[in-house]
């Protein structure tokens, strides 16, 4: 296969740019090395399409792989013709590889390979042949009790069982059958006890055609047949299916193709229906956790790309109830200050003295935001915050963060390292304050999955979820790029060309050597060779460098673009340290940026890139977001009247809606039918997580704990 031309049609872009990054990739560059500096290689293509490609490439190379080894396995038996050769080349999945190399795979015992070693393979050949004669002369002539054949009715019926293997294993028939079933057939779930209740209800008489059924339905629906509440099948008329086959191998209106027609029915019912049902099923389930993945790894995109709250020291609490609420204070840098234990949901004395605790807390720190952890007792902490706040005259804002993943990290080896004089309850204390501080730097320290942004995350191929969401975070971490001189080994680990040994060996430097000088310096680190260099340079800040270029998303190879093109505009270095360059880019366009990319000796991609970061040095890309919302009091659920209307932060967005937090503790779902007045296939193309929306109370049920919003 050529896989330049696949691609190039499959992602419509340039066969030239396929192949190159075909090459890059296997050269063993990283994506977002590949997307951020060889844009003119590939056309601009962002790091998630060149991440797809990847995939793809990845895919197309195992499906040519196993065609190879199902082509030599049907050489190697002498049944090669040009038939297979053809099909085989022709297979665009790997189902359709297995279905040319299903009839010479080895078998187990089966009711036809009995027939055939009774010798009733030539009589299985006459009778599907459907030529005129007598099937019961016929018959007669392979009655051999010596063989275990006593009557002409046990010839005939190994006959049929031979012809129905036969009709099983040919992948015309598959092909054509499951296209049939893909179309028409329904998806069908009963109660496996209509008298046991479960949250599977909704499924217990259902039916959906396989063709429309959405992905989170079918999940659902493999969870309640896996927890033996369902009984799922693939329902479709088996005359539907059985004229296509009778059509295709019934040639004649003789006894010969009455059996043939017979075989034809056992192989459907006994043979191919089943075997097709799991195919289905499995597809659809595939389908629905590629679909699931994808959504969980735009959730999280959208996760950690929030904006950080900088420059402030922000106050963590990890609520609990018996073992009271854990606090921690850290600076503006995530440096731990202060630590305690409080006890806000016990007597009136203690939550007094958990009042004045906080209250000393904000005070002597000067602290102006508080993270509460969003799990247990979080309403009662949340409520008591929002007093104390009231209570002083401090500017003090707070917000519900999710927790997901913190006691996880908390005693893990790595919060070990970084805070070992820390209990691991107050650590989960420090976590949640840093989470608001910079999700990024901190959510990196988490597995990805545990972070719970998705649907179903424990049902999906874990491999597969885990390769989706690293990716999501490694594209993430480049983007926005890392200090090296405070990055943690968690954050630099997932810079592109950095692995968790050189991450680690980085650290062990510069606490021996003091903060990076220079970018140049990272070549002293131990086992970051020239590659590894020049991979994540780009994607490391440093501050504390004598030259500004180290301190930008400029790669060091276009140093001497960079220089010379400031001169070209009548700037300096010192411009970049000064942020006097905000008409760099009117300067550029004036000489013009392909004539100066000529005179640079660098593609017009390149230098764009280099006139915004030189506008705008050190420039975050999550600054330009909305900022989170913060609150100073909080509402009960009690509190909610229908039509009122309140500012939310999306939680978490599902196929069939988004959680908002309204801050009453229990987030709200506004369902898919009340996000916009238009209608819309997908939440995600309208809502993303962390975005501050305005919505309206439909509905609020207190004893089930549900609330019901509206944006219309």
């Amino acid at each position: 296969m050529n896989y330049a031309t696949k691609l190039s049609e499959e992602f419509n872009i340039k066969e030239e740019y396929a192949q190159n990054i075909i090459n890059l990739l296997d050269e063993g560059n990283t994506i977002p090395f590949i997307a951020r500096y060889r844009k003119e290689m590939h056309g601009t293509l962002d790091d998630q399409t060149i991440r797809s490609i990847s995939e793809r490439l990845e895919y197309l190379r195992g499906l040519d792989k196993r065609r190879e080894e199902v082509y030599n396995l049907i050489d190697g038996l002498g049944k090669m013709n040009d038939e297979i050769a053809a099909a085989l080349e022709k297979a665009s999945v790997l189902t359709e590889i297995e279905d040319i190399y299903r009839p010479y795979r080895p078998k187990r015992k089966t009711r036809a390979s009995v027939a055939k070693e009774k010798g009733l393979e030539p009589l299985a050949d006459l009778i599907f042949a459907q030529e005129n004669g007598s099937l019961s002369q016929e018959a007669q002539k392979y009655i051999d009790p010596e063989k275990g054949v006593e009557t002409e009715e046990e010839a005939i019926q190994g006959a049929m069982d031979i012809i129905a293997e036969n009709v099983s294993d040919n992948a015309e028939i598959r092909k054509r059958l499951k296209n049939i079933i893909r179309l028409n057939a329904f998806l069908r779930s009963k109660a496996a006890d209509p008298e046991n209740d479960s949250v599977y209800r909704l499924y217990y008489d259902f039916g959906e055609p396989v063709s429309k059924i959405a992905g989170h339905r079918v999940l659902a629906i493999d969870r309640g047949e896996r927890e033996n509440f369902l009984k799922v099948t693939i329902d479709i008329p088996p005359e539907k299916c059985l004229n296509i086959v009778n059509r295709l191998l019934v040639r004649s209106d003789n006894e010969f193709s009455q059996t043939v027609k017979s075989a034809c029915e056992d192989a459907y019912t006994r043979l191919i229906f089943p075997s097709l049902e799991r195919e289905i099923r499995n597809e659809l389930t595939e389908k629905a956790d590629e679909q699931a993945i994808a959504l969980f790894a735009l959730n999280l995109r959208n996760l950690l790309m929030q904006p950080p709250v900088k420059g402030h020291t922000a106050i963590g609490l990890d609520p609990g109830y018996r073992t009271g609420c854990k606090l921690a204070v850290v600076d503006p840098t995530g440096r731990v200050l202060d630590t305690a234990v409080i006890y806000p949901t016990h007597s009136q004395a203690q939550i007094q003295k958990s009042k004045t605790t906080l209250k000393n807390m904000i005070k002597k720190y000067n602290a102006e935001i508080i993270a509460i952890g969003n799990g247990t007792a979080s309403k009662e902490t949340e409520m008591f915050t929002a007093e104390c706040i009231s209570e002083i005259d401090n500017k003090v804002s707070y917000m519900v963060v999710s927790e997901a993943g913190a006691s996880v990290y908390s005693a893990s080896k790595l919060a070990a390292a970084e805070m070992p004089e820390l209990d691991l309850t107050l650590r989960s204390a420090v976590s949640i304050a840093r989470r608001l501080q910079d999700p990024l730097a901190e959510l990196v320290k988490i597995e990805p999955k545990a972070i719970g942004v998705g649907q179903y995350q424990h049902d999906m191929p874990q491999k597969r979820l885990s390769e989706a969401l690293d990716g999501v975070v490694e594209d993430c971490v480049n983007t926005v790029g890392a200090d090296l001189n405070t990055a943690s080994p968690a954050l630099l680990s997932r810079v592109a060309g950095i692995s968790k040994t050189v991450s680690g060996n980085i650290v062990a430097y510069r606490e021996e050597n003091g903060a990076f000088k220079s970018r140049a310096e990272l070549k002293k680190v131990s086992k970051l060779g020239p590659k590894a260099f020049e991979q994540c340079a780009g994607f490391l800040r440093v501050p504390e460098s004598a030259d500004p270029l180290d301190n930008t998303a400029v790669h060091p190879e276009s140093y001497a673009a960079a220089r010379q093109l400031l001169e070209l505009c009548g700037y300096t270095t010192e411009d970049i340290k000064n942020g006097s360059l905000s008409e760099l880019n009117q300067k550029a366009s004036t000489i013009g940026l392909d004539n100066a990319a000529e005179k640079l000796g660098i593609g017009r991609p390149t230098l764009e890139d280099i006139i915004t970061e030189l506008s705008k040095p050190g420039r975050d890309p999550r600054d330009e977001l909305p900022p989170p919302l913060l609150r100073t009091d909080v509402l009960d659920i009690k509190d909610l009247k229908e039509g009122m209307e309140l500012k939310g932060t999306v939680r978490n967005v599902i196929d069939f809606g988004a959680f908002v937090d309204i801050g009453v503790h229990q987030d709200g779902l506004v369902h898919i039918s009340q996000i916009s007045e238009k209608r819309i296939k997908h939440p995600s193309d309208v809502l993303n997580v962390g975005d501050v929306i305005k919505v309206k109370v439909l509905s609020v049920d207190t004893e089930k704990g549900r609330i019901s919003l509206t944006m219309k």
